[in-house]
């Protein structure tokens, strides 16, 4: 009887649709009855609703409202966080086009069109909780068999994994596909090194490949990141350069402190984003026994090194910290204790020696806690690790980093001194296995080698390490050797390729 009844309406519905288009062929023959065409406007509209392969076929005053929908963006991330639309209902946009930008407990990613269109609905407001594989914008498209056609694909359930909805993340002004991203970070590319060949420089998986055959060796140097460079400092005024040389420099006031708002009232809030990936983290890094190792370091002549040194990088167009330094010497250090650069798997069964050391540097951000990491620094320079920070600290501060600066990281640093405080007990981050945080530099009086009291640029240095891989011997070990070129930086050249 079912089946009966479905061929009743399926006959029922192509005879309607076969008298529907001679009504409006035949409407449109009597141009001269203006009466009628709002007649076969309004018919239009109502037939657009059924949702039938037959009516895409007819001519239509509106395009097909295509649901757009959040993609897999990698990491077996499963729901992300709104927070900022880039279009409203109503807004025409272009294939490319930002549409919102959301945030994982990873990164945050900024959500482009795949279609030329307006934007019909948004599924979300800002803060609100978005789901991979669920609509996030409504779209009227163009009317055309092509988009209607790609997606009626897409919203095949066995093909909705393979959806390829552009998307970028922020930071690498790139466009490819997840799939194809994936590809480029499984190899440890850089998509901002390869050359597109698809429409509007899309990185297509043939790309990819093509640059793999290119390279040698299995580590892939990092880009020379040229389009982050940022421009010299300008040239002084007029009117500072008539300054005289001896008056005093204009006191930096620091930065208004927000007026606290006391409201009485307890609030209750879910934990979202980069909050969240914290619990997570931490609760693993629980199951860890941490030893912990603690130094000074003497680094008056690595201050007087950077003084001379900041000019030069300052007019390449980088700012030049004592953070090069540091990490490159933990590099150093990683090649002669490689175990300090490995990973345990979960059951603390297996041990991987890490070939590449992307060291991390904690940033404390207005989003949280972030550590993205310089790849393959023992392959860099001191001036390229600084360009690299330069780019990560900007992405940071504009709340921008991306997954692909977010993970792999083998090692971590600290720089709490940047706050203040000279001692902390630094939480290793799985799956690494050893992370060091930096005091403060401070002036302290010191003995010299004829016992005589010195002014001291001293800092400290606190290491955590996995107790159960790694013994007290060889963190002190390593901590001897990564202080030593710190205080002998002239023999970092030695050692540097």
């Amino acid at each position: 009887m079912a089946a009966v009844t479905r061929g009743s309406f399926s006959v029922f519905r192509r005879l309607l649709s076969q008298q529907y288009r001679r009504r409006c062929f035949r409407l449109q023959s009597f141009r001269c009855e203006q009466s009628l065409q709002p007649v076969a406007f309004r018919f239009d509209r109502n037939l657009q609703m059924f949702n039938s392969r037959a009516l895409h076929t007819a001519t239509v005053s509106r395009g097909p409202i295509v649901q757009f929908k959040l993609s897999d963006i990698g990491e077996g991330i499963m729901e992300v966080t709104v927070k900022e639309w880039y279009v409203k209902e109503g807004d025409k946009v272009s294939q490319f086009d930002s549409i919102c930008e959301v945030q994982s407990d990873k990164a945050s990613v900024t959500i482009t069109s795949r279609y030329d269109g307006v934007i019909r609905r948004l599924y979300y407001d800002v803060d609100a909780t978005a789901l991979v594989g669920k609509p996030l914008v409504d779209i009227e498209t163009e009317s055309s068999t092509e988009v209607i056609q790609e997606e009626d694909v897409v919203e095949t359930p066995a093909m909705a994994r393979e959806e390829h909805t552009h998307q970028e993340i922020k930071g690498h002004k790139t466009q490819a596909t997840p799939a194809v991203r994936r590809l480029a970070m499984e190899n440890n590319i850089k998509l901002s090194e390869v050359v597109g060949t698809g429409k509007d420089g899309r990185i297509l998986k043939e790309d990819i490949l093509n640059f793999l055959a290119k390279q040698t060796g299995a580590i892939l140097p990092p880009a020379p990141f040229q389009e982050i460079q940022t421009p010299p400092p300008a040239a002084p005024s007029a009117a500072a350069a008539a300054r005289p040389v001896s008056a005093p420099a204009a006191i930096k006031l620091p930065p208004a402190m927000p007026k606290p708002v006391f409201t009485g009232k307890d609030v209750t809030e879910p934990l979202k984003g980069f909050h969240k990936a914290m619990v997570k983290t931490m609760t693993a890094a629980l199951k860890i026994p941490h030893f912990g190792y603690c130094d000074e370091v003497d680094l008056t002549r690595l201050v007087a090194l950077r003084a001379e040194l900041k000019s030069i990088a300052a007019g390449r167009g980088v700012t030049l910290s004592y953070m090069p330094f540091f990490i490159k010497a933990a590099s150093l250090g990683l090649l002669h204790f490689p175990i300090l650069n490995a990973s345990v798997d979960e059951g603390c069964q297996n041990i991987t020696y890490k070939a590449s050391h992307n060291i991390g540097l904690a940033m404390d951000t207005a989003q949280g806690l972030l550590v993205p990491n310089v790849k393959n620094v023992q392959l860099l320079s001191v001036f390229e690790i600084a360009q690299e920070l330069n780019r990560l600290q900007a992405l940071g501060a504009a709340g921008q980093l991306g997954t692909a600066d977010l993970s792999g990281g083998t090692f971590s640093l600290s720089n709490i001194g940047s706050i203040g405080g000279t001692y902390a007990k630094p939480v290793i981050l799985p799956p690494e296995v050893a992370i060091g945080a930096l005091g403060k530099i401070q002036i302290l009086p010191r003995f010299d080698a004829k016992g005589q009291v010195v002014r001291a640029h001293i800092m400290n240095v606190s290491w955590s390490a996995d107790h159960r891989i790694i013994d007290g011997a060889t963190m002190c070990r390593f901590s001897n050797l990564w202080r030593e070129y710190l205080e002998n930086p002239a023999s970092m050249v030695l050692d540097l390729k």
